[in-house]
């Protein structure tokens, strides 16, 4: 009985942690829907926010599923959240083999969508944060290069443009200086009218899809461990399902053969030989 109290908790432990990260993924995404302005366009194919409702409810409901299967022994729901974490494991296993075999595909894509982004640059809070990290965290600028950002409405590089950031690429593309407290955020202006060797005194000129193919090789092992580490928890935890609906199954069947042994002992106890001898007394 320990065995089984043992797969039973800790299958309950490991679904309710995601179960708590579900809520969080639901928060932060509800919390992030209802913060932008009403009349932002949302410039993504998929907006990010919904992304992360959609991915939470999901999650939610798979955890949900195994943390009350599991708590209460009922078959059909832990039936449920196994047939469920397997389906969504094989979706896994059949995009990493698509996006492996479609790379140039999947980076002609990525492109694309980085463009669109830069293309709609200060249209949307969250997305200019979202490049602006990009850009310090891996030391980038643009999406091939820093003449990219003449595709932006602001900082598109023509006589004509009105702007003060004309000519220019976004703070976020500046290289910090060594013991700098204030940052210069107009260190970017007319960066784009020098040849590549001047501006990278000031900016970084390398593009962002470069930069970050570079650091997934250079993490390789990382990356792999991290989505093998994912693969294997799924695992364990189907195996955690499937261990307790068997042993669920074992007892009903053991409490079922005990049954029909008790209603045929008492059924011999109803019925007497045929020459019984009953002789009163």
């Amino acid at each position: 009985m320990r065995g089984y109290r043992g797969i039973k908790y800790t299958l309950f432990i490991f679904c309710y942690f995601f179960w708590v990260v579900s809520a969080v993924l639901i928060a932060v995404g509800i919390y992030a829907k209802i913060a932008k302005e009403k009349d932002v366009v949302d410039t993504l194919a998929v907006d990010p926010a919904l992304v992360l409702i959609v991915v939470g409810s999901l999650m939610s409901l798979i955890t949900f599923l195994g943390c009350f299967g599991a708590l209460r022994n009922a078959t059909c729901l832990l039936k449920m959240f196994l047939a469920i974490l397997a389906a969504v494991f094989l979706l896994q296993i059949a995009a990493g083999v698509v996006g492996y075999v479609f790379t140039d595909m999947v980076m002609d894509r990525t492109e694309k969508l980085m463009m669109k982004a830069i293309v709609r640059y200060r249209e949307d809070r969250d997305l200019e944060n979202a490049i602006d990290f990009i850009q310090k965290k891996f030391q980038c600028c643009g999406v091939e290069g820093y003449k990219d950002w003449s595709h932006n409405v602001y900082f598109e590089c023509s006589d004509t443009n009105p702007s003060v950031e004309a000519c220019g690429v976004p703070f976020s593309c500046c290289v910090r200086l060594k013991n700098q407290t204030v940052l210069n955020t107009m260190c970017g202006y007319g960066t784009q009218q020098m040849e590549e060797r001047s501006a990278g005194q000031s900016i970084f000129t390398v593009g962002c899809v470069e930069k970050i193919i570079w650091w997934a090789k250079s993490n390789l092992w990382l990356v792999a461990g991290l989505t093998a580490g994912l693969l294997l928890l799924e695992v364990c935890m189907m195996s955690l399902a499937g261990a307790q609906i068997s042993w669920i199954k074992k007892v009903q069947q053991r409490q079922k053969e005990t049954e029909a042994q008790s209603r045929s002992e008492k059924k011999e106890r109803l019925w007497f030989p045929a020459f019984a001898d009953f002789n009163d007394e």
